[in-house]
């Protein structure tokens, strides 16, 4: 096990973190315990028992007949309780209600973990529901608004993006890294991220880092459907969101006494 700050890491918890992280990804795709032991590359007998611990513990569950696993239900608490106890979560909620009153469009507030963002919060617009932006979803950074606000703060040597040609969620994906670089140019002399169907087919999106950390990790954004996008909602988007924006970061600055969690 590789060492960090001197002490060496332990595998038990490092193989429990990557079961329970794989089963999440899989979502409502159930996993066999050969599938398990052959993707996390652990002896058949060492994953049954590793998961028959998990289900005793509720963070694994398994169906009647024993050989289907997928996330169990501890996980759902101590993601909540990740939301409940997070400051700038608590404290961004009121003004992304205030967003999307104004705006009748659906609001996102995402965190940057790693290559990709992490959906903190959602308003849904109540002209459409979506399911794909549900709170816990990644997204890779460099296929939407929220990621391409994040990345622009950083200088372009020091994105984080894998290496290789970026995945595409769409066919307007950015999969080339000297494109999305000129991109990210462009959301830095604008203040803001603009994405059209880099996501979702028939979705734009307004993406505006939250600048109380430096390089920013929170952004919000605004999804609008292309069919009611026009010139003058567009506008409004914008001037709301930035509002938005400066409320937030004003009572999440350093001043404000928040814990500056790494």
């Amino acid at each position: 096990m590789p060492e960090n700050n001197g002490v060496r890491g332990v595998k038990s918890a490092s193989r429990t973190v990557a079961l329970l992280e794989l089963l999440a990804a899989r979502g409502d795709r159930p996993a066999r315990l050969d599938e398990l032991a052959e993707e996390l590359r652990v002896p058949r007998s060492s994953m049954y028992q590793l998961l028959r611990t998990l289900i005793d513990c509720g963070w694994v569950r398994t169906d009647t007949t024993g050989s289907l696993y997928g996330i169990g239900i501890r996980a759902l608490h101590t993601g909540t309780s990740y939301l409940d106890s997070d400051p700038h979560v608590r404290a961004a909620r009121p003004y992304l209600d205030e967003a999307s009153d104004a705006l009748g469009e659906t609001i996102h507030l995402a965190r940057l973990d790693g290559s990709n963002v992490v959906y903190l919060a959602t308003r849904e617009s109540h002209e459409y529901r979506r399911t794909l932006t549900r709170v816990g979803r990644r997204i890779p950074a460099h296929a939407g608004a929220l990621g391409k606000a994040l990345l622009a703060e950083r200088p372009d040597d020091e994105l984080p993006l894998p290496e290789g040609p970026l995945t595409p969620r769409t066919e307007h994906t950015h999969t080339d890294r000297a494109t999305l670089v000129a991109d990210l140019a462009g959301v830095r002399a604008r203040g803001y991220s603009v994405e059209r169907e880099e996501t979702v087919t028939g979705i734009a999106g307004f993406g505006f880092a939250l600048r109380y950390d430096s390089p920013a990790v929170d952004a919000i954004s605004c999804s609008v459907p292309l069919a009611r996008l026009g010139e003058e909602h567009e506008a409004r988007v914008v001037a709301v969101m930035r509002e938005i924006r400066t409320k937030i970061e004003s009572v999440l600055s350093p001043a404000s006494g928040a814990p500056d969690w790494r």
